[in-house]
Formats: C-alpha cells, sequence, structure tokens
C-alpha cells in the first residue's frame, strides 16, 4: 500500500496492491499501520457510511466543524471524481482545491484530513462510495460550502446538469461561508493534529 500526500496538507492518495486471480480480486481496503506511518498518527473510526449516486449528482461541499471528521473515502463500485477544497483560513493553500479520481478499476482511496471540505460526483452511471469516519455525524456540526461557487470554479463532471440536494444548492460559497464565521482556522487544525498525533483525548 502506498499512500501519499496530495498538493493540500492533510488529504492523502492510497494506493493499494491489488492480487487478482480467476477468482477475482484481494486488496486491503484500510491498513491502520500503513496509514499511521503516513499521517503521523491513527484513525479512529465512529462511523461507516455508504452512498449510491447516479450520473449528475453532486454531493458536497461538506464539511463539520472542529474538533471534526476526518474521512477516509473508496469506490467500489463504479467511478467518481473527489474534489477536496482547503477551507482553512491562513492556510498556505486556502481555497485551492485538489482532484481525484477513484473506482473500481484501480481502487484508491482519499483521505481527509479535519477541517477539510470534500464533495464527489460520478464518473459512471451509477456509483458506490464507502467512508470510513472518524467521528459520527452530527446536524449542529455539519455544514455546506456551495460546490457551484464560481471563485472556487471546481473541475465537477460537465456532461449532466447538476443534480444536487436543496441543501448543498442553498449553501453559501466560500467568501460567504468565512464572513459568516463558519470556517476553521489553518492553526486550529494545525493544533488538533498536534493533538492527534500525540495520542491526548479529544
Amino acid at each position: 500500500m502506498r499512500i501519499r500526500e496530495l498538493g493540500i496538507g492533510g488529504a492523502y492518495l492510497i494506493e493499494p496492491k491489488v492480487f487478482p486471480d480467476s477468482r477475482g480480486l484481494f486488496l486491503e481496503v484500510f491498513s491502520q499501520p500503513a496509514f499511521t506511518e503516513a499521517v503521523g498518527h491513527p484513525m479512529n473510526v465512529a462511523q461507516v457510511n455508504c452512498s449510491v449516486s447516479a450520473r449528475g449528482t453532486i454531493r458536497g461541499l461538506h464539511a463539520i466543524h472542529l474538533p471534526g471528521q476526518a474521512r477516509y473515502v473508496s469506490c467500489p463500485n463504479g467511478a467518481i471524481r473527489d474534489i477536496v477544497v482547503d477551507i482553512r483560513e491562513g492556510s498556505p493553500t486556502y481555497g485551492e482545491h485538489v482532484a481525484v479520481e477513484l473506482g473500481e478499476d484501480d481502487r484508491r482511496a482519499l483521505y481527509l484530513a479535519e477541517g477539510l471540505a470534500h464533495g464527489f460526483a460520478p464518473l459512471t452511471e451509477q456509483a458506490t462510495v464507502v467512508y470510513l469516519c472518524s467521528s459520527t455525524w452530527s446536524p449542529q456540526s455539519s455544514f455546506e460550502v456551495n460546490p457551484l461557487d464560481p471563485d472556487l470554479d471546481l473541475p465537477w463532471p460537465r456532461d449532466h446538469e447538476p443534480v444536487l440536494s436543496d441543501k448543498d444548492r442553498a449553501a453559501p460559497p466560500l467568501k460567504e461561508a468565512a464572513r459568516l464565521g463558519l470556517l476553521p482556522s489553518y492553526a486550529d487544525c494545525q493544533a488538533r493534529y498536534a493533538e492527534l498525533a500525540s495520542g491526548e483525548p479529544r
């Protein structure tokens, strides 16, 4: 398993070794030792989510107020484009994004640290996404940034009219989310990552 950090601190691409044979294939979707070595701390898994989306759907951009929720995303059926956006005010890559493709062909996964936002869209007629979460979901802690924010200009698939939930469509653009005080600070996120690396409890 190869784990490497992407162009935004706290976003990692996981490339597993896949072992195909006449029966099918085998791979490790998640390895705690490999993850800890690459990221600097283990991942506590408190919840596992699964979504199935049709082509044209955009889910996101979703984030959680600190202490947040780290996510480890994979796509076991179909393929998606997952986009991570740095919404940490004061970050050297604030407002920037990285986009990766995950799917059943390469079996890659994506990890995003607490304080980052992400969304995804299918690249196939249907896609199943499974993601490990470091905390349980709480409606009081979650917030959204509009995935169609023209200032972000994210590379969503253009072959279908986007289908969004009412909440995602009504979400504020990044500048408005900052004005409303929704966004985490880079300093607070760095302190959180140091806490995780030290093994201190929440």
